[in-house]
């Protein structure tokens, strides 16, 4: 099926030459046209089609009721796994100050592989449990992956050496690679293309709330088996707490979750139509079961979605390394190894503040890029600190510790651009893969940057992270003019005489480049 070719200029405001181009895309539109009735159809074009004649009214009142009821009933599950999912992955931070290097005979390269080996398991499986959660239904599929994930990290409060912790470390990866993918499908399934920033702000930003309880846990745990000693040491008992109630709340996943608007038990049957009409506007249905692989070749050949990926392996080495030694560094300011549990907390706060301030203001004024680009900002001004202060200066080092949270703005930003920008539930989830997989790339090569000759304060790695934080900046700035130079394409496609619109052709399964009336968020 022909889809609309990327054509880019090097200027954004050339009306009379965008015009041009959209007229001159008008035969390949039509063409387009030819295709869409053997083209399989979203299941939202099922129901629609199942219903057809039925008034679907969608009041003010009635929508705002209903996406309350929506967000009662889906955030929470999807806030608390999705912060589960962080905290998982950090107990290995906290456990290193906590005496799990010296028990199981590691030292720092063994410790940074021990890292590492995680995204190894996530990078191998993404692009498979991508392919199941469009094939599989989602909820359950996820629902399995939660409890699983929690079971293995129980393993860890056994490992006796390095070899057993790279072999659990290295299935946590393989069951987490469904998370960040299978929640932006959710995401894109419920919620309009205006909603769909705010509310990944919303989970994503209990990374920053899990850091915050986290911390609290093991700082708890830490100073009670030094008072109390139990049989197990207090790195093993953190990994068992957060293994079984990442666990239990799996099987609350799997009881609670609907796969979809069309088998949400929470919603009666003229609401579920409702939730399905109310996404017409996203262009992109709520799912499609079927591989496609002229929307996986487009996946691979849009520019936007590898400068998605660039920007996924150069944003994650910074957190590959600080996720793994956020507490080892802090003890590196003049903190020591227990206060080190504590002091991580409030990097939690600023994380959720400016995930939330992000993804409000991204939303309201419709410019989500330039939000998250801020907190790159910040970050920067963080890593300076960091970098260029003195070792005395352990106040002002740890401030630059916290204000570096607000990196994450940026890969929140262009995770829900995924659910918001890329259309085709084949070309979104092949998307999702390559996002996800670059982001196991970079996460393998942070803590190897953290070398073992610059300890304690590894200057080399910060400056390191400083980079790639502001290339990653300029990343982002390239995706905001790409999208706007592609709006106008299809502005004056939409404008040109002979153009018309399909009926139904929102819930047709089309791709974003293929379909004229895709607009994409900025």
């Amino acid at each position: 099926m022909p889809s609309l070719p990327n054509t880019a200029a090097p200027g954004v405001g050339h009306t009379g030459d965008t015009e041009k181009v959209g007229e001159s895309l008008i035969p390949e539109v039509n063409a387009m046209r030819k295709h869409v009735d053997k083209n399989d159809p979203d299941e939202a074009l099922k129901v629609i089609a199942a219903h057809e004649g039925e008034a679907i009214v969608l009041s003010p009142e009635a929508e705002r009721k209903l996406l309350r009821k929506i967000d009662l009933h889906m955030m929470p599950l999807l806030c608390v796994v999705y912060g589960l999912n962080y905290l998982d992955k950090t107990t290995l931070s906290y456990a290193s100050v906590m005496g799990i290097k010296n028990d199981i005979h590691i030292g720092v390269n063994e410790y940074n592989w021990v890292a590492s080996i995680f995204y190894f398991g996530y990078l191998i499986w993404e692009w498979p449990t991508n392919r199941l959660l469009q094939r599989l239904p989602l909820a359950k599929y996820s629902a399995f992956n939660v409890i699983t994930w929690g079971l293995v990290l129980c393993c860890m409060a056994a490992v006796k050496n390095f070899a057993e912790a790279m072999t659990v470390r290295f299935f946590l990866g393989v069951f987490e690679a469904a998370v960040s993918p299978g929640f932006a499908l959710f995401t894109s399934q419920w919620y309009t293309i205006h909603e769909q920033g705010s509310r990944v702000c919303w989970w994503f930003s209990f990374n920053g709330w899990a850091q915050i309880i986290g911390g609290c846990v093991a700082y708890g745990i830490a100073v009670g088996t030094e008072q109390h000693p139990l049989r197990i040491d207090g790195w093993q008992l953190i990994f068992l707490v957060t293994g079984f109630f990442t666990a239990f709340m799996g099987v609350l996943f799997l009881y609670l979750m609907p796969d979809s608007q069309l088998n949400a038990r929470f919603l009666t049957q003229q609401e579920r139509l409702m939730a399905v009409e109310r996404i017409r506007v996203n262009q992109q249905g709520v799912g499609n079961k079927h591989f496609k692989w002229y929307q996986c070749k487009e996946a691979f050949t849009d520019p936007m979605v590898w400068a998605f990926v660039l920007y996924s392996v150069i944003s994650t080495i910074p957190n590959g390394g600080f996720s793994n030694y956020f507490s080892q560094l802090i003890v590196s300011f003049g903190f020591t190894n227990n206060q080190s549990l504590l002091l991580g907390a409030p990097g939690g706060v600023v994380q959720i503040i400016t995930l939330l301030v992000c993804g409000h203001f991204g939303d309201r004024y419709r410019n989500r890029i330039l939000f998250g680009a801020g907190g790159l900002l910040l970050a920067i001004v963080g890593l300076l600190l960091i970098r260029i202060l003195p070792q005395e200066n352990k106040t002002g080092r740890l401030v630059g510790y916290y204000l570096y949270q607000s990196i994450s703005t940026g890969f929140v930003v262009l995770l829900g651009l995924i659910s918001t920008n890329i259309a085709g539930w084949t070309k979104k989830t092949t998307s999702a893969a390559m996002y996800l997989i670059a982001y196991g790339v970079g996460n393998i090569i942070g803590p190897q940057v953290f070398r073992p000759q610059d300890a304690p304060g590894y200057p080399i790695a910060i400056t390191v992270i400083l980079v790639c934080t502001c290339v990653a900046w300029a990343i982002l700035m390239f995706i905001y003019y790409w999208c706007r130079r592609q709006n106008q394409i299809k502005a004056a496609i939409r404008e040109s005489p002979g153009y018309e619109k399909v009926e139904g052709q929102e819930f047709m399964d089309l791709t974003d480049r293929e379909n004229p009336e895709f607009i994409y968020s900025l």
